[in-house]
């Protein structure tokens, strides 16, 4: 196989959105997958809808994703001489021409076609032909540049996703490739941006199968080898309409926001239109050794939160403690937490994170150890009865001489119920609401391990006063 060369060719009129992740995802990883070069190009001539922060939010997107790029960012705005000197030698070898119909003559062209039941399109008045003669050039206007597409036959090609694709050229116009002031239009600058930047494989969402025939022509116009090109199905909400704001987030960059890791965000849009087996959780470098066209699905795929929130917690599961630490902890201190004299917060991050989806919960799971306890009365009442007071006094007294470990904690709460005829939740409910404030932690010994011997002591103390 020729060297592979994808490409990444975001508009950048906002953010970088779930489809244009997968699209980037799919792309990078058959470079990877070949050792080829991933590209990335921004397709900023879009002047009233381009912005620089859109550019930014579409760089930040897929730095967070790890999606590292082997050449760019290339802006087409800053190629526009290479483009005005492409249209310049279409126009020397007849497949490009000027035309001076007005916008207003045009839409009355495509008026007239409607109205006769064609398809709405301009007429080809000064498409120059043997033995035809043009109009005579009006005064004091600038002409635009229109392609001159093939009349018959048909453009056709095989769709890695789709499958074989036709389109009769009649079913395409003449299309404009430069306007009245020179700037290029979408489809030629993408046709040429293919053809210098040698891309071999082209994917992209389906919206683009209508751009497809007009590139292809371009391409050959200018004799260009063609890539092989592959059109995405769109992503779905759950209720199968077009992913939205209504569904959730749409931005890539909400989802850390929202505690989510990179690595799970790239496993699951992996399996949103590929698959390899039933796995369902993999690595990027599995990924990647494994990705291929053939699997790829013409089926749209729904996006699933549930589902998202589960592959989520398998990566929470296998990250390093110390780099959860790094994630949660500004989130602790947003919510008022108080770091310094507390358990340190990787271990607090290993005995919560198996129960726990995403890294704002293992945040809020990991305040009980850093904030001061505030048990409702109520809640003390109920479980820190006459009954019980004898118990936690025993513990309270044994505190100072047990080895502090789990697994002793554990065995000395066992010998106080042993004493005091109690069963677990009895003295497990009471020792909750007085060290952590709450009925809710992980198990009582690991808990109270974490918090130490000291904080343990005094909050007992606290409580029985």
């Amino acid at each position: 196989m020729t060297q592979v060369r994808t490409r990444f060719a975001p508009s950048p009129t906002g953010f970088l959105h779930v489809g244009g992740a997968r699209t980037a995802l799919y792309s990078w990883a058959f470079a990877r997958h070949f050792g080829g070069t991933f590209v990335l190009r921004i397709e900023d001539t879009d002047l009233e809808r381009s912005t620089p922060e859109a550019v930014q939010a579409i760089l930040d997107g897929m730095k967070w994703l790890g999606l590292d790029h082997d050449e760019g960012p290339f802006y087409q705005m800053q190629r526009m001489d290479r483009y005005r000197e492409v249209v310049a030698q279409m126009l020397a070898a007849g497949t490009a021409y000027y035309c001076y119909s007005s916008p207003e003559e045009v839409q009355a062209m495509r008026d007239k076609a409607t109205a006769a039941g064609e398809k709405p399109r301009y007429d080809g008045t000064w498409r120059p032909e043997e033995g035809k003669t043009l109009p005579p050039v009006p005064v004091d206007r600038k002409p635009v540049v229109r392609f001159k597409n093939p009349l018959d036959g048909d453009v056709t090609w095989v769709d890695v996703v789709k499958g074989p694709i036709t389109i009769a050229n009649k079913e395409l116009d003449d299309l404009v490739i430069a306007r009245p002031d020179g700037t290029p239009t979408y489809n030629f600058c993408v046709a040429v941006d293919d053809w210098d930047m040698k891309i071999t494989h082209v994917l992209r969402g389906d919206d683009h199968v209508n751009n497809t025939p007009r590139q292809i022509n371009i391409l050959r116009a200018i004799g260009a080898e063609l890539p092989q090109y592959g059109h995405l199905p769109m992503i779905l909400g759950s209720d199968g309409a077009k992913l939205s704001k209504r569904h959730g987030a749409v931005s890539v960059m909400e989802y850390p926001a929202q505690g989510y890791l990179p690595e799970a965000m790239l496993n699951y849009l992996a399996r949103l239109g590929w698959s390899h087996g039933d796995d369902e959780l993999f690595s990027m470098e599995q990924f990647c050794e494994w990705f291929n066209l053939e699997s790829l699905t013409a089926s749209p795929a729904q996006f699933n939160y549930d589902k998202l929130a589960w592959v989520n917690n398998h990566w929470i599961k296998q990250s390093d403690n110390a780099r959860l630490a790094e994630l949660v902890t500004p989130k602790l201190l947003a919510e008022g937490g108080k770091l310094e004299g507390a358990p340190e917060l990787p271990l607090v991050l290993a005995l919560l994170k198996d129960r726990t989806n995403t890294i704002n919960e293992l945040a809020d799971a990991a305040m009980l150890f850093y904030r001061a306890p505030n048990p409702d009365a109520a809640l003390m009442a109920q479980h820190y009865t006459d009954a019980v007071k004898p118990a936690v006094a025993d513990f309270a007294a044994r505190i100072a001489t047990v080895e502090w470990t789990k697994e002793a904690i554990a065995a000395m709460i066992k010998e106080v119920l042993a004493a005091h005829g109690l069963k677990m939740p009895q003295l497990a409910m009471p020792l909750r609401l007085m060290v952590a404030g709450q009925l809710q932690t992980p198990a009582i010994d690991a808990v109270l391990q974490l918090f130490g011997r000291e904080t343990v002591a005094a909050r007992l103390a606290q409580f029985r006063s």
